[in-house]
């Protein structure tokens, strides 16, 4: 594992079912709040303990931290280790049962959910959304603070085509700013990255003649900088000069940021604007009532959504070994898809919540985990 991220955490058994019963209840029009329900439930006294172990996405990184933070409160008996070695890197140890549950940003391919039967003692994986983000394409560049890109444009950048930034693609979707000439110098994930494989996904359905490369956590051409994980990215980018790279909104800092073409408008990438994208996806078709992947709609038109998104997954077996594993996954993943879990997460990483229709169902997802 390259990185962990470790906090304690704990809380009552019951206390965590129940913030998934919430979840369901609010979706259902029950006011009821989940933090009384938490607190009645805690009376009983049944408690959670030991060590989970997750990885994957490192654009949840902040998102981990903060469920982690929020899910200690409760009991100091159980400790969460989450390593945000990315999406490829989760899922690999994930299906190989190094780790519990991992962390994701594009949901498991046909042959990646047949492998998790070996894992899941014969059933396929759980897949439930737990966190909506905008992808940003940050940027270096003296001068320019507002810069507008269209998918053409920005395939172009990223597979070297337009090399310099006063191209005149770049001048006609940019009037009046003040464009030098400096070299564009692409930053990419050089590891396998669900990032990558929801940029590309973009940039394929939006811009299919520029970007005719199908989507793929592997970067596909050789032009640019690679750079390992988000904070790679986000480090090769700042370090650099006339530089422009892709990661997770949150993680952008003072970095410039562009807004992308959406129809005929440019749409920043904000947590609302995200969840605009993800409210009119669909869900893949032919897969079973606990796996929620999406297909996200990249090609919408739609006013003010931005569909450069990633709706990243915790995913997590719906059986196992022993029933003190199933009841920590169960617990901490129900405190992660309910609603506290949520806002912990938009206030920490600006993420955008699940709706209640995606929140029910990933509550539900998470309940039928159990042991074998």
């Amino acid at each position: 594992m390259n990185r962990t991220s470790t906090r304690r955490v704990a809380v009552p058994a019951v206390a965590a079912l129940a913030l998934g019963l919430s979840l369901s209840a609010c979706g259902a029009g029950n006011e009821s709040s989940s933090s009384d329900q938490t607190n009645a439930a805690a009376s009983s006294g049944a408690t959670l303990s030991g060590t989970l172990n997750g990885a994957g996405s490192s654009a949840q990184e902040a998102a981990q931290g903060a469920w982690t933070a929020g899910f200690q409160s409760a009991n100091s008996g159980v400790t969460v280790n989450y390593d945000p070695s990315g999406s490829g890197a989760g899922v690999e140890q994930f299906l190989a049962g190094a780790v519990s549950f991992a962390g994701s940003d594009a949901y498991l391919d046909d042959t990646q959910l047949a492998s998790s039967k070996k894992v899941c003692g014969g059933k396929t994986a759980i897949e439930a959304p737990s966190y909506i983000s905008p992808i940003a394409l940050v940027y270096k560049l003296d001068g320019v603070k507002n810069l507008q890109l269209s998918p053409a444009t920005a395939a172009k950048i990223f597979d070297g085509t337009i090399t310099t930034w006063d191209d005149p693609a770049i001048k006609a979707e940019n009037k009046g700013a003040s464009l030098p000439s400096t070299t564009i110098t692409p930053v990419h994930r050089s590891d396998d990255s669900g990032t990558t494989k929801n940029v590309t996904d973009y940039l394929h359905q939006t811009a299919p003649k520029d970007w005719p490369a199908q989507a793929g956590e592997t970067w596909p051409f050789k032009s640019g900088e690679g750079a390992n994980g988000t904070s790679g990215v986000i480090q090769a980018v700042t370090n650099g000069t006339g530089t422009i790279g892709y990661a997770d909104a949150s993680q952008a800092g003072k970095l410039g940021v562009a807004a992308i073409k959406v129809g005929s408008s440019y749409v920043a990438p904000t947590a609302d604007a995200a969840a605009k994208a993800a409210d009119v996806s669909k869900k893949v078709a032919g897969r079973g009532p606990t796996d929620m992947a999406m297909n996200v709609n990249r090609t919408t038109t739609q006013a003010g959504a931005y569909p450069l998104v990633l709706v990243s997954y915790v995913i997590a077996c719906p059986t196992y070994k022993d029933a003190k594993t199933a009841d920590l996954v169960k617990g901490y993943l129900s405190y992660v898809v309910s609603s506290d879990g949520q806002a912990a997460a938009g206030k920490a990483a600006g993420s955008a919540p699940l709706s209640g229709s995606l929140s029910s169902s990933a509550s539900s997802a998470v309940k039928q985990i159990s042991v074998r």
